[in-house]
């Protein structure tokens, strides 16, 4: 089965697990800038490579990716997709300065979003486990400021033999007043995902 041939009740499962750990994920954003993060019930979809980075603005827009590997009990790869703009106001908020731009962001602003980073991508993937009462590692994230089209090369070269379409999580969030995405993309190979979906009593 290819992750295009899953059915709604798979769906519907994903969604439930994306609303978790997104909800886990903004929590921990919460308690790290001392601010409240309100996120709105993600949407999730399957898309293609291409297609998804149109919808999240086009391979030009610049973006922090986040990738990390699954191990263990799911097998693949995850990337959290933040928007500059929200890269610069993390760091203005953790650091207590007034950069504008991802080009103003010095040694010590990356290492603290690489950390914001981290902790937020472990948050997540502690809630899917403490849901489905498996074991999930992860590999060290690996973070990067690019533009759009050559963050996600990486993950459609490294998994063209699982397929060419993955989940797309959209979601978002409101940081003192200011609505802005957070957007996460999975690709679990198929037998993982079966074994998430067994562990939840759902057939497939």
């Amino acid at each position: 089965m290819a992750l295009d041939k899953i059915n709604e009740i798979h769906l519907d499962v994903l969604q439930e697990i994306a609303n978790i750990g997104s909800g886990n994920a903004a929590s921990s954003l919460s308690r790290m800038i001392g601010q409240p993060v309100d996120i709105e019930i993600p949407e999730i979809s399957i898309k293609g490579f291409n297609e998804a980075i149109e919808i999240l603005g086009g391979p030009e827009t610049i973006m922090m990716g986040t990738l990390l590997f699954l191990t263990e009990g799911i097998q693949g790869m995850m990337m959290f997709l933040l928007p500059i703009d929200v890269v610069c106001d993390l760091v203005n908020m953790l650091m207590g300065t007034e950069i504008t731009s991802h080009e103003e962001i010095d040694e010590m602003g990356e290492s603290v979003i690489m950390e914001c980073s981290n902790i937020m991508s472990a948050s997540f993937v502690t809630a899917v486990a403490e849901m489905t009462d498996m074991v999930i590692d992860i590999s060290p994230p690996e973070i990067t400021l690019d533009m759009l089209g050559s963050i996600m090369s990486v993950p459609s070269i490294s998994y063209a033999d699982i397929g060419d379409s993955l989940l797309l999580m959209k979601n978002k969030l409101e940081i003192k007043g200011k609505t802005t995405s957070a957007n996460v993309l999975l690709l679990p190979d198929m037998p993982s995902l079966g074994k998430l979906m067994t562990s939840l009593g759902i057939d497939f």
